[in-house]
Parts: C-alpha cells; structure tokens; sequence
C-alpha cells in the first residue's frame, strides 16, 4: 500500500490535538450536525459507547475549544463551533483527509498513542532503575 502523503499541517494536528479515534469520530459527528444539541446519551448511542465515556468525549472537544455548551436555559449540552476560523479549517481538512483515507489516519493516531505509552514506560523504567 502506498503511503499517503500527510500535509505537515495537518499531521501535527492529529498528532497534538486527536487523543483518540472516539474523540476524531465525536468531532466529525458534531461537525456533520452542527445545529444539533449533543447530550452525553445521544451521542453515546450514535457512537456505541457508555454515557460516561461520551460525556467525557465532549468535555474533552469543549476543553479543545471544538465544540461550545448550548445556550441557556439548555443544560449539558454541546454544539460544534471551534473557537477560530483557522481551527474550523484545520477540522474541515482532517475530516476531508479521514473521508479519503480513513485508515491511514487511524494508524497515524495509533502511532501517537503508542509513543506517548512507552514514553510513559521509558519513564517508570527510568525512575525504577535510579
């Protein structure tokens, strides 16, 4: 398979600000309704997930300033809007990119996941052998 040619821009995006393949298919599926008001419990159900684990996916995007809380008197709840022109852009980009190439982006985020693991072993081990 050939490799697919990443824009640096965009791979260090994925790299620094996508944690996880749930937090990329969270943001793409707010991305894609951007009207619609997220609770913890609809978007469990759209991604397969538990409530906690979907809750914490969109306090995690709104701490990322991907997503804003719904106005009041809404309670709990998520609308995509990234707080810059320049981040909607980058989004728009990354959600293009993993349209096409859905798998390579995958492994990409799985790459940094398993760096920051055993940086997270290497420093145990450091700690362990002083």
């Amino acid at each position: 398979m050939d490799k697919v040619p990443f824009p640096e821009d965009l791979r260090r995006f994925v790299l620094t600000s996508i944690p996880s393949v749930p937090f990329l298919e969270a943001l793409l599926l707010l991305r894609a309704n951007p009207t619609q008001q997220w609770h913890g419990d609809t978007l469990a159900q759209r991604l397969y997930v538990r409530e906690r684990t979907a809750q914490a996916l969109l306090d995690d995007l709104c701490r990322a300033g991907m997503v804003a809380p719904c106005a009041e008197p809404h309670q709990d709840c998520y609308q995509y809007q990234p707080t810059s022109s320049q981040l909607r852009e980058r989004i728009d980009a990354l959600a293009e990119l993993y349209a096409r190439h859905l798998v390579e982006v995958t492994l990409l985020i799985h790459s940094s996941l398993d760096r920051k693991a055993q940086q997270f072993a290497d420093a145990f081990k450091l700690r362990k052998d002083s």
